[in-house]
């Protein structure tokens, strides 16, 4: 199977089943990446300049309100570091850790997480208004393996000709395909036209 070398969207030379991945951000994930580019810096050790904080100790222990001194003293007897979490708590809460470890798991996690939300896997699968038993079987099975993967499913009718004159046969396949994947998926919407297309979309319930 042949690919195109467009690095967004990928097809396949079979005419009957489409694959593409579309790559989009979603608002949330725009927010997100604004959201960490905006983050607070975070104070640690002599940068943290309060009287008192609620102490949490390196194996997480809730140690209690203690003095800025005290809480200091319990991080360097450990090597380890005064971490301010939360700074507008009342005193602040501080952890003593290890900071360079904890920056390097939170950029690990912010990034696996935008990785993962920009990404929407969509699989089109095509047909015609009348179609044979044993093709629909074949598509329906492909469109099931799509959804218990995870993926998006558009499938589409397409008309041609006088074909549009009779869109009631399109629209027969794509109720049976509903009917058919109900107990795996539901659609996003009813389906509708794009063009010369009936389309509907379907995501895993």
């Amino acid at each position: 199977m042949g690919f195109c070398n467009n690095p967004t969207i990928h097809y396949s030379n079979t005419p009957a089943i489409q694959h593409s991945i579309i790559s989009t951000k979603s608002d949330f994930v725009r927010r997100r990446i604004r959201s960490t580019a905006k983050k607070k810096f975070v104070r640690i050790n002599h940068q943290i300049r309060v009287p008192k904080v609620r102490l949490i100790g390196a194996d997480g222990e809730q140690v209690g309100i203690v003095s800025i001194q005290e809480a200091m003293s319990r991080a360097d007897a450990t090597g380890l570091d005064l971490v301010e979490l939360a700074p507008n708590a009342e005193p602040p809460v501080c952890r003593v850790m290890d900071f360079g470890k904890y920056k390097y798991e939170q950029s690990k996690k912010e990034k696996d997480s935008r990785k993962k939300a920009a990404v929407i896997h969509v699989k089109e699968i095509r047909f015609r208004p009348k179609i044979e038993e044993h093709d629909f079987n074949f598509k329906l099975k492909h469109a099931r393996d799509f959804i218990g993967e995870g993926d998006k499913v558009k499938v589409t009718v397409t008309f041609r000709g006088r074909e549009m004159v009779h869109q009631e046969f399109g629209k027969a396949v794509l109720d049976r395909m509903v009917e058919q994947l109900s107990d795996i998926a539901k659609t996003e919407r009813s389906p509708h036209m794009e063009g010369r297309n009936l389309v509907v979309y379907f995501v895993k319930k």
